[in-house]
């Protein structure tokens, strides 16, 4: 461990189930006296909704569970604001402090001060660039893109389009996650592109990954290709930007889009066939294994968990990671969304829905 990593903040004693993080008691169990805080910073509630919903309520739950206080904010999109509540845990005196960021130079400077401040420092979900975290717990971003780029081609074969057009919606670009992404579905798509399967259509990032930026951009692609028969999206929220465009058009249902997320809307758009796929992360396994890292931490063991590693490409420096697979959802089975408690079947199963649902096994 760093020097300094776990010496008491000056504000003072941090209160962990009713004993100070550093009393004089030597003990390692949950909530004992060496048992240090946590802070978690969650990027925007607009991107995914994951983060308003799923990951919050699986970090709370698996820190309560170890007796770990722990701080949890959700920066709204805001990178002065990301900023501030990063500085406000590093004065609280936190021995941990894991951030999704909203890119990487503003996360590179929290990663800084955290540094600093010898405090211990995890990157969730997404790698912050040139960063230096001491550990990364994320899904495998290239094999989700690979299932993206498999999904939407099983469903143009399906369709029997000769040479389908295909327009791309790759995600944020401050987001080291849509390069991985779009690094897996290139792999996929680029040798149908070469080979004439496919045609390369209109590509381009969405800002934020932001759904009514995604609507504008992939309506002018629209206007300008009439011929795109596919519709790789990067996310759930992107493909249901450009499904609302092909519903204008009345255009849904023929040409195949891809999500991921595995968002409710992204999975009723599924059911009603208007999108072919999306790519289901379980949450709380990520959150699960990230939360089992901060808790090692901030009770001065040493994790066992983060037996792999991944080059971060700006330093080329090798992270200690934990990456979990992903999985392709299609309406043959939205249910194993449901069934493993991600998605409640009321939420899914609205009225436009329910005929589906109860084809699909789910009530």
């Amino acid at each position: 461990m760093r020097k300094g990593l776990f010496a008491c903040a000056a504000a003072g004693s941090l209160i962990l189930g009713g004993l100070t993080a550093c009393g004089d008691d030597g003990g390692s169990g949950s909530g004992g006296s060496d048992t240090g805080k946590v802070g978690v910073i969650l990027p925007d509630t607009k991107s995914s909704a994951r983060w308003a919903t799923a990951d919050l309520t699986y970090l709370k739950q698996a820190f309560a569970a170890a007796g770990v206080t722990a701080d949890i904010q959700n920066a709204q999109g805001d990178k002065t604001q990301f900023q501030t509540i990063a500085e406000g845990m590093i004065s609280s005196g936190v021995k941990v402090l894991m951030i999704v960021n909203l890119d990487s130079g503003t996360g590179k400077a929290v990663l800084d001060k955290a540094r600093t401040a010898g405090i211990a420092t995890i990157d969730y979900d997404r790698l912050t660039l040139d960063g230096g975290a001491d550990y990364y717990v994320s899904f495998d971003n290239v094999k989700v893109g690979e299932l993206q780029g498999q999904g939407l081609a099983d469903c143009l074969a399906a369709k029997k389009y000769p040479k389908p057009v295909v327009a791309e919606l790759n995600g944020s670009p401050t987001d080291n996650n849509a390069t991985l992404f779009a690094q897996g579905y290139n792999s996929v798509l680029d040798p149908k592109y070469a080979d004439g399967t496919f045609t390369k259509g209109p590509n381009q990032d969405v800002p934020d990954w932001d759904g009514a930026q995604a609507a504008t951009i992939f309506e002018q692609m629209l206007t300008e290709n009439r011929t795109i028969k596919g519709v790789l999206a990067a996310n759930d929220t992107l493909g249901n930007a450009a499904i609302g465009i092909l519903k204008k058009n009345k255009l849904n249902g023929q040409v195949p889009v891809t999500g991921q997320d595995a968002t409710v809307q992204g999975l009723q758009n599924i059911l009603a066939g208007d999108q072919c796929m999306t790519v289901y992360k379980a949450v709380k396994k990520e959150a699960d294994a990230a939360a089992e890292l901060a808790i090692a931490l901030a009770k001065e063991q040493k994790p066992s968990t983060a037996t792999s590693t991944v080059k971060d490409p700006t330093s080329g420096k090798d992270v200690p990671s934990v990456l979990l697979d992903p999985q392709s959802i299609t309406k043959d089975n939205v249910k194993a969304v449901v069934d493993d408690g991600y998605v409640k079947a009321a939420e899914l199963c609205v009225p436009q829905v329910a005929k589906a649902c109860t084809e699909a096994g789910i009530s």
